[in-house]
């Protein structure tokens, strides 16, 4: 396709980054600072012409762009700036053991090299930047692949990102499968991915090849637990905006309910309301509503939705409009377990609806299957909320709200088993790229403590070791 990175190309980034590492540009922790301010800049002079790509791409709203990546890249880089120095700056070690403290024990935070970062298509910007973000402020350099699938997207970043950041340091490259493939033939310092677990096992078998250390932000379907003590209306309200943003194509979008069966027409009609309340004109009329991203996902989405032995109580249209790629928030009761619905991750806006007779039930059925990256909990009862976060396994838990989780910079996000491991989000984004180097420096002087460890042993010399054999253990 006209516009990708040529293949034979790939060689010569790869190369010319690992040259600029070499060089040692990206150490110095002013120039991290530099690049950093420079990151936000780029999105702050270009968010609207950003905008106006990933509305090509995705018929994503402005405003949903502007709340959920603009804001967040800006501040983030911000962020990153102030704090790298922070961040990077060595921590002092005092051993417990009197005869070590002379020599001067540090923990330093070195950039792991040359790292690549591969980006999905549903959050083309923060995707990218948050994990850049991190390689900046570990003093990497790195290839960014967005994805393919918001072409309109990946080539202004390809295009632009070179005006604001050193080019030497950090490079973009277009492609489908040929081009990345190739891209992970090469021996990266660090990997970051964020995608699907199928295309994850690809990236982790290309990365064990070299031993490459990765780290993987998957999605999963994760479910949103409703207990008959919840705020029905509100939770309706939340859990049905969490699911209409970007037309449900995000990771931790709520990809389930399971609800008390008692409260379940309570909060049919409640979902219904905030429906009509959302997008009083219908959705295919509404600015506040985005598109499905490609034919191909349109018909995965057909496809389950045609198989489903639920009930449709709302919603299942798709718009008439040709290429608009629209489909209706859709609400399905009666799904039971086995349904298409609840194979795979929905990554769309169709909210299956699960009765279940006890939170003890809904517990069990989360368990059952691959560890969310998210578990939504709606209650009122401080009870109900500790007992599914102490019985369930997953990446994150948000309380009576969704997605916006994301929002409090101070927590690391990312997955359990299936649904990813590794985390991320500034200090923790930063960790990925850097590696842990353990620093002595033990001075002459102190060489009378060390006669003992030198042959020829001796009676004396072992007893001073084995001495440690004497040590007490207390009970249970």
């Amino acid at each position: 396709m006209a516009g990708y990175t040529p293949i034979c190309e790939i060689p010569k980034i790869y190369h010319g980054l690992k040259e600029t590492f070499g060089t040692g540009l990206t150490k110095p922790v002013s120039w991290r600072r530099c690049q950093l301010l420079q990151l936000a800049r780029f999105v702050k002079e270009n968010a609207d012409a950003m905008a106006d790509a990933v509305a090509l791409d995705l018929g994503k709203p402005k405003q949903e762009f502007m709340m959920t990546e603009v804001s967040a890249s800006i501040e983030r880089s911000l962020i990153a700036a102030d704090q790298v120095a922070e961040w990077a700056k060595p921590e002092a070690v005092t051993p417990a053991k009197e005869w070590q403290k002379g020599w001067n024990p540090r923990i330093e935070k070195h950039p792991k090299g040359v790292v690549l970062i591969i980006a999905p298509w549903n959050y083309p910007m923060v995707l990218n930047l948050q994990p850049l973000i991190g390689a900046i402020s570990a003093g990497c350099c790195a290839l960014l692949k967005p994805s393919e699938i918001a072409p309109h997207f990946s080539s202004f970043l390809a295009h632009n990102l070179g005006n604001y950041l050193d080019p030497n340091a950090y490079r973009v490259a277009l492609g489908g499968v040929p081009e990345t493939t190739r891209i992970l033939e090469f021996k990266w310092d660090h990997i970051f991915y964020t995608g699907n677990s199928r295309v994850g096992r690809i990236i982790a078998s290309a990365a064990a090849k070299h031993l490459t250390p990765t780290t993987l932000e998957l999605g999963s379907k994760s479910p949103v637990i409703v207990d008959s003590t919840a705020d029905i209306q509100l939770s309706a309200r939340r859990i049905l905006w969490g699911k209409v943003t970007n037309a449900g194509q995000i990771c931790v979008a709520p990809d389930y309910i399971l609800a008390e069966r008692s409260i379940l027409p309570a909060l049919l009609d409640a979902l219904k309301e905030e429906y009509r309340s959302f997008y009083p004109e219908g959705p295919f009329k509404s600015s506040s509503y985005g598109r499905i991203v490609s034919d191909a996902h349109v018909e995965r989405l057909k496809g389950v939705l045609g198989r489903t032995n639920g009930q449709i109580v709302l919603g299942g249209k798709w718009s008439e409009d040709q290429g608009k790629r629209g489909l209706e928030p859709t609400f399905v009761v009666d799904v039971k377990p086995g349904d298409s619905l609840l194979e795979e991750e929905l990554f769309g806006p169709i909210l299956p609806i699960v009765a279940v007779e006890s939170l003890d039930e809904a517990i069990g059925y989360v368990n059952a299957r691959n560890h969310p990256l998210v578990v939504y909990i709606f209650s009122s009862d401080e009870g109900n909320k500790r007992k599914i976060i102490d019985n369930t396994v997953s990446g994150s838990v948000a309380v009576n709200d969704v997605f916006f989780q994301l929002a409090v910079n101070e927590l690391p996000f990312g997955g359990v088993g299936e649904s990813g491991y590794g985390r991320q989000v500034l200090k923790y984004s930063f960790d990925n790229f850097v590696y842990l180097r353990s620093i002595t420096d033990t001075p002459y002087a102190d060489e009378p403590n060390f006669q003992a460890r030198y042959p020829p042993y001796t009676k004396e010399s072992y007893d001073l070791f084995a001495a440690i054999l004497q040590t007490p253990i207390p009970e249970e």
